[in-house]
């Protein structure tokens, strides 16, 4: 699985269409409860193809009017998103970007733009499973695997 970056006039409002599909079909299907405000906070992050942090997604909810957003409602929310794999974090922004493939967990592998932002994620299991295996001849057992690949995409390498 790859996604890739944004070309020029990409219709982001498709990508939160589709995002929020897959969601309400995941979490029915684990029996979870899919709420309107973990709908929007997925809408929120889906709107571009770039990081975003947690506060712009408080300050934008308050924005639209939804003066009782919390700092812990949001983080409450985007741990739920986490946890479900709909959204991944990247810890080197302290920010977070919609997961392109949530029907099966995997690790991370994400492409980030030092210029504009974008984020393109991999999921690449040769990668996954090499990382796995040197980790396993040392006699250590990953639990988690997120690989943050900093450079230009195309769009800015032009």
């Amino acid at each position: 699985m790859v996604s890739r970056f944004p070309e020029s006039g990409h219709d982001h409002a498709s990508c939160v269409v589709e995002a929020v599909a897959r969601a309400k079909r995941i979490c029915a299907a684990r029996g979870r409860r899919w709420t309107p405000l973990r709908q929007r906070v997925l809408e929120l992050v889906w709107q571009s193809h770039q990081p975003v942090k947690a506060y712009e997604l408080l300050e934008q909810l308050r924005v639209e009017g939804q003066a009782s957003a919390a700092p812990p409602t949001v983080y409450r929310t985007l741990d739920f998103l986490l946890a479900e794999g709909l959204v991944h974090r990247l810890a080197s922004m302290n920010a977070f970007v919609g997961c392109a493939s949530p029907d099966h967990r995997h690790a991370g592998q994400f492409l980030i733009c030092g210029q504009c932002h974008a984020v393109a994620e991999l999921d690449d299991a040769d990668v996954t499973r090499l990382l796995d295996d040197r980790a396993k001849a040392l006699g250590f057992t990953l639990t988690d695997q997120t690989i943050e690949l900093e450079g230009v995409c195309p769009r800015c390498g032009e």
